[in-house]
């Protein structure tokens, strides 16, 4: 038998249940190979629970809600558990255990099977570094997954002397920056690179809406307002970036910090409860929508700002919305799991339940700056300079529209859904080739993304949380990095090869990812298209944190999809695996791409990822993008093979008419090239002139 059983809120696995017959031995291992050679690889559970016998409904069916759920060892699989031999390996254990949210570990389980990803870690590198002084690369950990491999590889190559690791450089800029700012009601102090751009793209566009970041959370129960209030007001006093300005000083940005306490935090509330229910809910996304859009002045804050949308007396809407410049979305969660917490203690009358922090942004932006020099700069900048020399300055789409040289970037977003299945075989080939999930997800649409241009040298941008000490993981503020991921898949490589390479420079860049994006613009000075970001123009983010489902008595807290309505890039593809697949959205450039474009790339990256994990060996020129029933419907249903009334128009005069209205769509394909109308349009012309003159 087997079941699915869930760990936690989201946490699913396969169990299978096998009860033995007489004079069997159990033995998992071999019983796992003979299921691999009958099922799909997806399908070949993980875990097997020995039982005496399957529980039954009283007519003898199988009780499915009755299996036990499997103990951790079950979980495992069937490799026996190895303790921790050494203080070093106890230390190690223990790290991945409170990562992955385990009892324990085995020091010979592998971090990636039993549980790890990318996000997870990079946390669990911070922890190391936290705890051993230990600067472990986070290629190390790839290459060396287990504890005790870890521990081999600590001992031999990676040990630093103390007081070198960047936890120690944190813990010393505080220390200069409490010393130098005691007097006064604010503090003024550097900007950290990512702050300073946005800095400068404010200047240019100011009041531009592209760089907010909005939240919204459906409150049902019985609210308590002012307790509300006073959560907001404690979190402001609590993150130092909430009560942060930006202002110019002799032409140099700084921020500026309020000292003092707070003023209480005010919900403004707009009430839609006398309205009729079919328009209350379009009202209450409209003001969502236009709150979304609403534009900061960074000079004079706040840079948070919050309302209250009540829907009936017993439900109402939360928005949150704060500049990027001060926050980024890991900020949304805490802010999110600190309002709940505060929020459930003050509504009953106790003290904030929380700690004090440590540290705050301003003092990883000193850090920063202050680390992020000289030589150190100088060995990371100098493998991006070779990773990224030659790289193609823009992607060559093929878009419904032209591209304005001064656009606003207005967006929209489509929601993404992958099955289970299609995940499931996509996670089992990328453990098989010691690659994560993300970097799968890359090389499909790195390789969707090569055939729509014929370009055979890709980049894509990739943000990352950018939080490697562990005391940044509580703290609101703007510390995502986008790496530049260069994929070059010259050669017609198949899948797996592909992967290979993507493994390679996903490694690669996360081993390097202290080089801020901003400082990598500002030192390679990519060619600048207008109209283009530099050095990539689509960008995929793969959400690994769980979605939180947060609770207090009589209130819960639901999510929100909230669209801005603008778009950074021609296309980001945003994804979280769940127990029923990958969901997500990609978001759009609504003046370059009309909805059936975005609706298309969804379909036919769906269907490449499909056929590369059934085929990991075909070549990406033999991967599929369109489905046999839309191949039937474009060969038989929209080309009948019967001779129609003959046109009165000549087809070169519809390839100019269709050339004028859409340049840039892909008018003809042959071999994994392709042209657009205009240059169809263009070589007919000039094909048309060198025969009229050897005429």
């Amino acid at each position: 038998a087997a079941g699915v059983h869930e760990d936690a809120p989201g946490d699913k696995r396969l169990v299978g249940y096998v009860v033995l017959g007489e004079d069997v031995e159990w033995e998992p291992e071999v019983l796992r190979e003979a299921l691999a050679r009958k099922l799909p690889e997806h399908m070949v559970p993980p875990a097997l629970m020995k039982l005496e016998a399957l529980p039954l409904t009283p007519s003898g069916k199988l009780a499915r809600s009755k299996l036990p759920a499997p103990d951790v060892e079950s979980l495992r699989g069937a490799a026996p558990f190895v303790a921790p031999r050494d203080a070093l390996e106890v230390q190690l254990a223990e790290a991945f255990a409170a990562v992955l949210k385990l009892p324990r570990v085995s020091v010979t389980d592998s971090f990636f099977s039993i549980g790890g990803h990318s996000l997870l870690a990079t946390q669990l590198v911070a922890r190391i570094r936290a705890l051993l002084k230990a600067e472990v690369p986070l290629r190390t950990l790839f290459e060396a997954p287990s504890v005790a491999a870890l521990a081999k590889r600590i001992e031999a190559d990676v040990r630093l002397k103390p007081g070198n690791a960047p936890q120690s450089m944190l813990a010393r800029a505080r220390a200069r920056f409490r010393s130098s700012n005691e007097q006064g009601d604010t503090e003024e102090e550097m900007l950290s690179f990512a702050q300073q751009r946005l800095w400068f793209l404010d200047q240019y566009r100011p009041g531009s809406p592209l760089y907010n970041i909005p939240a919204a959370l459906r409150l049902k129960g019985a609210l308590d307002v002012q307790a509300l209030e006073r959560a907001f007001t404690e979190l402001v006093r609590r993150h130092q970036s909430l009560r942060t300005v930006f202002q110019s000083r002799e032409g140099k940005p700084v921020q500026v910090i309020s000292r003092g306490e707070p003023l209480r935090m005010r919900l403004p509330l707009q009430d839609l409860a006398s309205l009729p229910e079919s328009e209350k809910e379009a009202e209450a996304l409209r003001l969502v929508w236009a709150e979304a859009r609403r534009p900061f002045d960074l000079t004079r804050g706040p840079l948070l700002r919050t309302g209250l949308v009540r829907l009936d007396v017993n439900e109402h809407l939360l928005l949150v919305t704060m500049h990027h410049i001060i926050a980024d979305a890991w900020s949304i969660a805490v802010l999110i799991r600190e309002v709940v917490t505060l929020y459930e203690a003050y509504s009953v009358g106790r003290h904030s339940p929380l700690s004090e922090l440590g540290l705050q942004y301003v003092d990883y932006a000193v850090q920063q700056r202050e680390w992020l020099q000289g030589d150190v700069l100088e060995r990371q900048l100098s493998w991006w300079k070779q990773q990224l020399e030659g790289a193609p300055s823009l992607l060559e789409l093929p878009t419904d529209h032209p591209r304005a040289l001064d656009a606003r970037n207005p967006g929209a977003v489509i929601k993404v859904e992958f099955s289970r299945e299609l995940t499931r075989a996509l996670v089992s080939l990328c453990q098989r080739e010691g690659a994560t999930l993300f970097m799968g997800l890359l090389a499909g649409l790195q390789a969707l993304l090569s055939r729509y241009s014929g370009q055979e040298d890709i980049c894509v941008g990739a943000p990352i949380a950018g939080r490697q000490q562990m005391e940044t993981e509580e703290l609101i503020g703007f510390f995502v990095n986008t790496l530049v991921l260069r994929t070059k898949l010259k050669g017609d490589p198949t899948f797996r090869e592909l992967l290979g390479r993507v493994r390679e420079t996903t490694l690669g860049a996360y081993s390097h990812q202290d080089v801020p994006f901003e400082k990598l613009v500002e030192v390679l000075q990519p060619e600048r298209q207008p109209g283009h970001t530099p050095f990539f123009q689509v960008a995929m983010v793969l959400l690994n944190t769980p979605p939180m489902e947060l609770a207090t008595p009589g209130l819960s807290f639901e999510s929100v999809d909230v669209d801005s309505g603008t778009a950074k890039f021609d296309f980001t593809l945003m994804l979280r695996e769940t127990p029923t697949g990958l969901t997500g959205t990609l978001e759009y450039r609504t003046d370059l791409y009309e909805p059936a474009s975005a609706e298309r790339l969804v379909a036919h990256l769906q269907r490449l990822l499909e056929g590369a994990v059934a085929n990991p060996l075909h070549r990406l020129s033999e991967l599929p993008l369109v489905s046999e029933a839309d191949r039937r419907l474009v060969l038989e249903a929209w080309n009948p093979s019967a001779t129609g009334p003959r046109w009165e128009v000549c087809a070169h005069e519809l390839v100019e008419a269709q050339a004028g209205r859409t340049p840039e769509a892909v008018a003809v394909v042959f071999e994994g090239e392709e042209l657009t109308y205009a240059q169809l349009e263009k070589r007919a012309n000039q094909l048309a002139w060198h025969l009229g003159g050897a005429g």
